[in-house]
C-alpha cells in the first residue's frame, strides 16, 4: 500500500481538529492549486489577462 501523502496526513489531523495542520496544509494546498493554474493558464490565449494567482482565488 502507498504511504500516504503529507497533505493527506495533514488532512486527517485537521479532520481530528489539529489546529497546526490546517495552518500548515493551506500553504501547500494553495502552492499545488496556483502551480496547477499556472500549467493551464499556459494553454490559453497569449493576450490572457487573468493571472494564476487571481484563477485560484476565483476558486
Amino acid at each position: 500500500m502507498d504511504e500516504p501523502t503529507p497533505i493527506s496526513k495533514l488532512m486527517a489531523n485537521a479532520e481530528r481538529g489539529d489546529p497546526r495542520a490546517s495552518a500548515e496544509l493551506l500553504p501547500l494546498v494553495y502552492d499545488q492549486l496556483r502551480a496547477i493554474a499556472a500549467q493551464r493558464m499556459q494553454l490559453e490565449r497569449p493576450d490572457h489577462t487573468l493571472q494564476p494567482t487571481a484563477l485560484v482565488h476565483e476558486a
